[in-house]
């Protein structure tokens, strides 16, 4: 008798390279992010989708705050329209990061998660910004 892994097979190859590559233009992760804000190389804003008082208690270095409930096109236009959004939220148990997104795609902003939110920033031993 299969186990719950095997009992449904996996995906081809073709399909499983699709999937997982296609994955990438979706979402980020924390070592990228770390690497782009330590190195100089940020091309991205990236949003913290989180409330004002959560952020305020630590967030990712150079984070702006926007709640995902107040991602409208007004707090948005001094961006140009191309201008890259990464979101995060306080982790893989927090669905803020991916509301974000779905406002800024809605809004025709290119957006991407960073997987892990502030649990995998924490878990990378990176640091937070203390208010």
């Amino acid at each position: 008798m299969p186990s719950a892994v095997s009992a449904i097979p996996a995906a081809s190859s073709e399909q499983a390279l699709a999937h997982f590559a296609q994955a990438f233009t979706f979402e980020t992760d924390c070592a990228d992010v770390h690497d782009a804000i330590a190195n100089g190389r940020q091309d991205f804003v990236l949003l913290d989708t989180r409330s004002a008082a959560l952020y305020a208690q630590g967030h990712l270095p150079g984070a702006l705050n926007l709640p995902h409930g107040k991602i409208v096109d007004v707090k948005l236009r001094e961006y140009p329209m191309d201008t890259l959004f990464v979101v995060y939220c306080a982790g893989p148990h927090c669905n803020g990061a991916h509301r974000g997104a779905e406002r800024l795609a809605r809004l025709g902003r290119p957006v991407k998660l960073m997987i892990g939110g502030i649990t995998g920033w924490l878990d990378e031993g990176f640091d937070l910004v203390r208010a």
